[in-house]
């Protein structure tokens, strides 16, 4: 029994030697520290830097680097390269970080992290300023779905739609869209959108009837060609009556736009005021609103004035270019269609109407008076069968958009 438990006594003590040499030998690999950042460039742009953004290649500077086996950036992990790790530094690219998902406490924090324990380094991110790019429905009802489009809505603190404040609304995680309902509106105004790093307000107003050529209600200047509906099952959310465009499907080359349900053409109204007609052509832009419940793809709709096809401007949601399209739905939604000026163009030789040169002046396009009808025509005017269209159009405008 006296040989056994030597026995056991001695393999206790063996086990023990064991994890104390482990012990020692983890407790020897010292603690990593980082003492500051440089931009990684030849001189002289490598100096220490207090700002950092996604994409940028840094030299995270310190003591006891070489065995850092993870770096993060706002507790995001970026890839290390061994070869570039000396004990006095680590270059490292910075990952692309999920803004919407990092708390914005944690965004600042540069951490290191080796056998022997980790170090973090404080420094700041930089996000650019918000820009907001459109504005999905510019004239929408309470509880309508709007989306606010642009870049950089990341760390939002104030959506003001109208005046209104939006208290609740939906963020994408790219940070290119804010959506949310309508609230009750009393006024038009300006978007702004407000975040950690600064805010934007657009030029223009939304909940803003200014400019308003043919709404086929209040200000009703519609004089033949389409049907007139207020059908709220199919186009659900409207603002009362509206004119669809509609077809069974056109065959190759059928621009007969004179049949029924097919055109939209207003009696003669003030485009721009006689004494603007000097102002740049870009300051302008043809408005309406459309909602597009099923699938539209491959009929034209062409726009103009008093049936002048010199210039004129196209509308092709579903034409993805160099000779791809796609089926375009608005899903029953209205939407804010926006065409500067600049867009009405000539037909060049051998092409089709509109996709020539830029209309050169107001004048050229509206003429001396800068009044006359509104037409907007569907046609086929490709060598392929398009599909049978049913949209609606509403509040037809035109709208200054530069100061």
């Amino acid at each position: 029994m006296s040989k056994y438990i030597n026995r056991l006594l001695l393999a206790c003590a063996a086990v023990m030697m064991t994890l104390m040499f482990s012990c020692e030998q983890e407790d020897s690999v010292p603690a990593p520290l980082i003492t500051s950042v440089r931009n990684y460039e030849a001189a002289p742009n490598d100096t220490l830097i207090t700002e950092i953004v996604t994409g940028q290649w840094v030299v995270i500077h310190g003591k006891n680097l070489a065995q850092v086996a993870q770096v993060t950036f706002g507790g995001v992990q970026a890839n290390i390269n061994q070869t570039l790790l000396t004990d006095g530094n680590i270059v490292v690219q910075i990952p692309s970080i999920p803004f919407q998902s990092v708390p914005l406490e944690e965004l600042s924090k540069v951490t290191v992290v080796s056998a022997g324990g980790s170090s973090t380094y404080s420094i700041d991110f930089v996000i650019d300023t918000p820009l907001i790019t459109r504005v999905s429905y510019e004239l929408p009802s309470e509880g309508d779905s709007v989306y606010i489009y642009g870049s950089n809505f990341f760390y939002v603190e104030e959506v003001t739609f109208a005046g209104a404040t939006i208290s609740e609304y939906r963020l994408s995680d790219n940070g290119t869209s804010i959506g949310f309902k309508t609230p009750a509106l009393n006024q038009s105004g300006p978007v702004t959108v407000e975040t950690g790093s600064g805010s934007y307000t657009t030029s223009l107003n939304v909940n803003d009837p200014t400019g308003m050529l043919c709404d086929f209600d209040g200000v009703n200047t519609y004089s033949w060609g389409a049907n007139i509906s207020n059908n709220s099952t199919i186009f659900p959310s409207n603002r009362g009556d509206f004119a669809v465009l509609e077809n069974n499907g056109l065959n190759a080359g059928n621009s007969s736009w004179w049949e029924g349900g097919r055109s939209i053409n207003t009696e003669a109204v003030q485009w721009v005021p006689e004494d603007k007609l000097e102002d740049p052509v870009d300051d302008y832009a043809f408005k309406f609103e459309i909602n597009v419940p099923g699938q539209w793809n491959g009929t034209s709709l062409i726009i103009l004035k008093d049936f002048n096809w010199d210039y004129v401007a196209r509308y092709e949601p579903w034409n993805l270019g160099s000779n791809r399209t796609a089926p375009f739905t608005t899903k029953g939604n209205w939407i804010t269609v926006t065409i500067p000026f600049s867009e009405f163009r000539n037909k060049p030789n051998g092409g089709k109407d509109g996709a020539g040169e830029s209309v050169g002046s107001l004048k050229d396009l509206l003429g001396d008076s800068g009044s006359g009808s509104i037409n907007i025509f569907s046609v086929n005017d490709s060598s392929e069968a398009a599909a049978p269209m049913n949209i609606a159009i509403d509040n037809i405008r035109v709208v200054k958009i530069a100061e």
